[in-house]
C-alpha cells in the first residue's frame, strides 16, 4: 500500500524531473538565440563559460535537436507518474491531438532559425513556438497518463463515482425489514439488499432537497406492509413520522399500519409552519 510519505516523495521526484526538462530548454534557448540575448544585454561572462562547458562536455546539450530530445525525455518520464483528476469523459482523440500538435511545434520550430530576419524577432518567434509545443505536450501527456491509469486500474467505483461494493446477501431475522435494491458496479447492474435488522428501535429516511417523494413513499409502504412491523413485542404496531417541507406549507403525517388512510396530526402542520416560517 502506498503511504502518504511515499506519494509525497514520488511527487517531488516528478517535479524535479519536470524542472530538469525546463532547465535544459532554457539553456538551449540561451545558446541557440545567443545573438538576441546579446542585443538585449542579457548575457554574462560566467554564464557564457558555464553553458559553453555544458554544451561541449555533455553530448545531448550540443546542437539544436539534442537538447530538445533530452528535455522531451525528462518530460515524458515525469508524466508517467502523473495521476491527475479523474475524468470519465476523457477520450483518446483530444489527447493525441495535443501530443501530435505539440511535437510538430516543438521540433519544426527549428526551421525558423534558418530565416533571415532580425535576431530579436527571430528569437521571440522561436522561443514562443517551442514553448507552446512543450506546453501542448505537457497537457496531452498528463491526459494520456490519466487515461491509461483510468483504463487499466482496478477501480471499484462506477463512472459517476457514486457506488462501491454493497451488501448483496439477504440477512433476515424475526424483526428485519429487507428492501431489495440494485446498483451499478464496474458497468454491471447488480442486485443488493438494504437489510434493516432492528427497525423497531428507530429509522430515519432523509432526502436531500430535490429528492423524489416516490422513493420515500415506497420505503414507507414497505415498512407498513411488512409482517415484522406487527411483531407481538410491539403491540401497537410500527409508528412512522413523515415530514416533508414543501412550498407553501409542510405536510406532516403520523402513519400507522391500518387499512385507512394516514391521519393528519392536528396542529402539527401549523406548528411546523410557524417554526420554519
Amino acid at each position: 500500500m502506498q503511504s502518504g510519505d511515499n506519494l509525497q516523495a514520488l511527487r517531488k521526484n516528478l517535479d524535479f524531473l519536470r524542472f530538469g526538462s525546463i532547465l535544459i530548454l532554457l539553456i538551449h534557448y540561451y545558446s541557440a538565440c545567443y545573438p538576441a540575448w546579446q542585443q538585449w544585454h542579457f548575457t554574462a561572462a560566467i554564464v557564457d563559460r558555464v553553458i559553453g562547458m555544458l554544451c561541449r562536455g555533455v553530448f545531448f546539450m550540443s546542437g539544436i535537436e539534442g537538447p530538445k530530445l533530452a528535455s522531451l525525455f525528462l518530460l515524458a518520464i515525469s508524466l508517467l507518474g502523473e495521476k491527475g483528476k479523474k475524468d470519465e469523459k476523457l477520450t483518446i482523440a483530444p489527447v493525441l491531438y495535443y501530443i501530435f500538435a505539440g511535437l510538430l511545434l516543438f521540433f519544426l520550430s527549428s526551421l525558423f532559425l534558418r530565416l533571415s530576419m532580425d535576431e530579436a524577432k527571430l528569437a521571440i518567434l522561436y522561443i514562443s513556438i517551442t514553448s507552446l509545443g512543450w506546453l501542448s505536450m505537457l497537457s496531452g501527456g498528463a491526459r494520456l497518463s490519466r487515461l491509461l491509469r483510468l483504463k487499466f486500474s482496478k477501480d471499484v467505483f462506477n463512472e459517476l463515482n457514486e457506488t462501491f461494493p454493497q451488501e448483496e446477501r439477504l440477512l433476515e431475522n424475526e424483526y428485519s425489514v429487507n428492501l431489495p435494491a440494485q446498483y451499478k458496479l464496474k458497468n454491471k447492474i447488480r442486485k443488493s439488499y438494504i437489510n434493516i435488522i432492528s427497525p423497531l428501535r428507530a429509522l430515519l429516511v432523509l432526502g436531500t432537497p430535490g429528492s423524489r417523494w416516490g422513493i420515500e413513499k415506497k420505503i414507507r409502504q414497505k415498512f407498513l406492509r411488512d409482517p415484522a412491523c406487527d411483531h407481538p413485542t410491539h403491540s401497537e404496531g410500527l409508528h412512522l413520522l413523515s415530514v416533508r417541507f414543501q412550498v407553501p406549507r409542510p405536510h406532516t403525517h403520523r402513519l400507522q399500519h391500518r387499512p385507512q388512510e394516514p391521519r393528519q396530526v392536528p396542529g402539527a402542520s401549523e406548528a411546523l409552519h410557524d417554526q420554519f416560517r
